[in-house]
């Protein structure tokens, strides 16, 4: 599963497409705690990521949407930049 970004303590990855793995989303890893996050609406829709890491998460997807959807669809990955 490919990095796609690290910020904060917190891990962004995308899983290889495998058939019914929707809906697009991305996985957050933060210490212990994992979250699955959809590329829709940057809700958490499993997981324990603490609320405050839950809104750096929701940015970062709010910010690289785009990227995150082209990323889902053709499974050319590349590192996204931290938000400042």
């Amino acid at each position: 599963m490919p990095v796609l970004s690290k910020f904060h303590g917190i891990i962004i990855k995308m899983y290889f497409r495998q058939k019914e793995h929707n809906p697009p989303h991305i996985h957050a890893i933060y210490g212990d705690c994992i979250g699955l996050f959809s590329l829709d609406d940057a809700e958490m829709y499993e997981g324990d990521i603490p609320v405050k890491e839950q809104k750096m998460i929701k940015n970062f997807i709010q910010h690289y949407r785009n990227q995150l959807f082209v990323m889902w669809n053709t499974q050319k990955f590349c590192v996204l930049p931290p938000l400042e």
